[in-house]
């Protein structure tokens, strides 16, 4: 199975229905040059790619003027194909009513998991504020997905995004599973530290910042790091992921595939540690939920 765990939906057709939504989406996520397009077509892209699975994040950014990729919408998507499809709800940490919207999110809407975007919406992933956020996930069990490193969208700020702020998040809640996303770039070895130490920590390769995928994917996993790292150490630890809609999956893909990695290496980075990330095959958490 192929799971691709970093997707931005914002252009899939039945959430475009309102061009001044999509102008805005547009402005806030830096993606000024595309389009909408029918999910038929996202269908066939995955057909094509290999890939079984995406999962769906939002974006919520209240000094931007809220989500501009809300969690409804990220619901809508996922009840039209729920067996491609996994939510990943957003949320600001600065908004008051966080935690509401976040109860709304995994117990009314179902969705698997919580994005946030620490560089975006300008918060410190180890400020105590968010403690409360993090200890509701760990209450519904679902993972957490934050931006690390670099972004490519307006009014980002790499102080908020760099791999050490989220090891205390690590060490204070070691059951809560945290993906680094970007793979921290350019902090690749500063996140290689944080995933090897760490067993709830994982990393994705949403990281295509320069080069073509082949060569990007070589030069991080076997030139800044050390050529048996991976086979030998992270091999449990890497997501694939493809910052779809900046990337086609298909190319992506490429990346890995491309690296001379054994097959069970390959197979775990490609789906089988997301399998692991997400939890599939628990009970929904908006079920086992006790509070």
């Amino acid at each position: 199975m192929v799971i691709d765990v970093h997707v931005h939906p914002a252009f899939y057709g039945p959430v475009c229905e309102d061009p001044q939504r999509v102008a805005a989406r547009k402005k806030a996520m830096g993606y000024a040059l595309m389009s909408p397009f029918p999910l038929e077509l996202v269908e066939k892209q995955m057909t094509f790619a290999g890939v079984d699975k995406l999962v769906l994040l939002g974006e919520d950014c209240a000094a931007e003027g809220g989500a501009v990729l809300s969690n409804e919408e990220i619901a809508k998507i996922v009840a039209l194909d729920p067996a491609r499809f996994i939510g990943f709800a957003t949320v600001d940490p600065n908004r008051p009513d966080a935690l509401d919207i976040l109860r709304h999110a995994f117990g009314t809407l179902k969705l698997r998991g919580l994005k946030l975007h620490p560089a975006k919406q300008q918060f410190y992933p180890n400020d105590p504020k968010l403690f409360p956020i993090y200890e509701l996930c760990l209450s519904y069990n679902v993972p957490i997905t934050f931006h690390c490193g670099m972004s490519w969208q307006p009014n980002t700020f790499l102080k908020y995004s760099h791999p050490e702020l989220f090891e205390e998040v690590a060490v204070r809640y070691p059951q809560l599973r945290i993906n680094l996303a970007h793979f921290g770039f350019p902090w690749v070895l500063e996140t290689a530290a944080i995933i090897l130490k760490y067993p709830n920590v994982y990393a994705d390769t949403a990281c295509c910042y320069m080069d073509c995928p082949e060569q990007f994917f070589e030069q991080l996993f076997f030139k800044l790091m050390g050529p048996l790292w991976v086979e030998h150490n992270l091999a449990d630890k890497i997501l694939f992921g493809s910052n779809n809609p900046r990337f086609r999956p298909a190319r992506i893909k490429r990346g890995p595939e491309y690296q001379p990695f054994s097959p069970e290496t390959l197979d775990n980075i490609m789906g089988g540690n997301a399998v692991s990330f997400l939890g599939l095959g628990v009970e929904h958490p908006g079920l086992i939920h006790k509070g």
